[in-house]
Formats: structure tokens, sequence, C-alpha cells
């Protein structure tokens, strides 16, 4: 975390019996500049309204999207320069995930940072993606920019459908 490389593991890992905002805290431990934090909540819950109505809830009791965003927000508070994402979608309501992976890119695009999403819905995540690596087995078998992938009949037919 102190070198900007921050995880949000697969199968929304939160601080359960803490609160929204102390996991949000959480996020922030390494940080000392508590106007920044400061600010920086309040991005995350312009990002995630959700979860600004449920500050003082226990985060074990949020719903599953909700600690999606959670631990997506917790994981921004330490302002990443890459940011790993393991199966985002994973368990999540079709609406929920549309919301993540919107969030996610705008992600991108604001904060200029590195991501590295694994998913295995390969149509959102190319989606949002400029270079992507289809792995089969433990094996890379196509690589290269999105638009190369979305043209490969291959990729089409095995993962696009």
């Amino acid at each position: 975390v102190g070198r900007g490389l921050v995880q949000v593991p697969e199968g929304r890992h939160v601080f359960a019996e803490m609160t929204v905002m102390e996991n949000l805290d959480m996020g922030a431990y390494l940080r000392t500049d508590k106007d920044g934090i400061a600010r920086d909540k309040e991005k995350v819950f312009e990002k995630f309204p959700r979860l600004k109505e449920r500050v003082s809830q226990t985060a074990g009791t949020l719903s599953g999207g909700e600690q999606q965003m959670l631990a997506i927000g917790r994981a921004l508070m330490s302002h990443p320069r890459l940011l790993l994402l393991d199966e985002p979608s994973m368990g999540l309501a079709p609406l929920i995930v549309e919301s993540i992976f919107e969030t996610i890119s705008v992600l991108r695009k604001e904060r200029k940072t590195t991501i590295c999403l694994v998913e295995q819905n390969a149509e959102m995540a190319l989606e949002i993606c400029d270079r992507g690596y289809v792995i089969e087995t433990g094996k890379i078998v196509y690589q290269g920019p999105r638009e190369d992938l979305t043209e490969n009949a291959e990729v089409v037919r095995a993962y696009l459908g």
C-alpha cells in the first residue's frame, strides 16, 4: 500500500464488524493529511451515494453490491497508483455490475490510476479496458489492444458470443 499498490480481492472483503466510515478510515491508515482524507471520503460518497446513507452501519450488514462499493472506496482512500480488482462483478445483480463498471471507467479517467482488472465477464471488461489478456489454464492465449480482441473472430466466438 505504501508503494501505491492496492488490491480489492474477490469476494468483497470488508471489515464486517466495522462501520462504513471505519472501513474508509482503514483505507487511509498510512495517510496523515486530514483535510485530504476528508475530501477523499466526500469523493467516495459522490461516487457511491449509498455509502453516505450508511456511514454508521456495520459493513457486514450491507448488501453485496454495497460491500463491493465499500471495498473499492476503501482502496481509493489510499491513493493507489495501481489498483488490482479481482472479479468485481462476482455475485452481483446486473444493475449493480453496470454501476461498478461505470465507476471503474470513470476512475481510470479522473484519477489516471492504472487498473488491473481480472474479470470473467469478458464483454464488460473489454468495454472499459485499453488492453486485454485472455488466459486459459494459466497461459495467455490472446493479448492486445481492446480493438484487436473485440475484432478477433476466435475471441468473439469463445468469449463474447
